[in-house]
């Protein structure tokens, strides 16, 4: 048995939820924020047997897509006002990351 913990842009968490649920697995989902532009993030852990990664890991591939988004890039010194314009770069955001930790022993109560 796996522990997936899978972190997902939060634009796509609805969709993911809804086939998870349909692909029929159980998770818990704990709202996180992403470093980087830090927008908000959704990270599942779900309680998987290894002959079911393949259906995981197809959910997860065909629901969170990365995409394009245009941001203002300021550097983190700007010195003086004024003196640094900020100009719009194209970043990739969304997609998924998925980690699988053993688990020795698992109960439900």
């Amino acid at each position: 048995m796996k522990l997936a913990v899978c972190i997902v842009h939060s634009r796509d968490k609805g969709k993911i939820t809804d086939e998870l649920v349909r692909a029929g697995f159980k998770f818990t989902v704990i709202g996180s924020t992403g470093g980087f532009l830090r927008e908000g993030n959704t990270t599942f852990l779900i309680g998987i047997e290894d002959d079911e990664l393949d259906a995981l890991y197809s959910v997860v591939e065909q629901n969170c897509q990365t995409r394009e988004q245009v941001v203002n890039v300021m550097p983190f010194e700007t010195g003086p006002q004024g003196g640094f314009m900020a100009s719009p770069v194209k970043v990739p955001v969304g997609g998924a990351v998925v980690f699988l930790l053993p688990v020795e022993q698992f109960r439900r109560f």
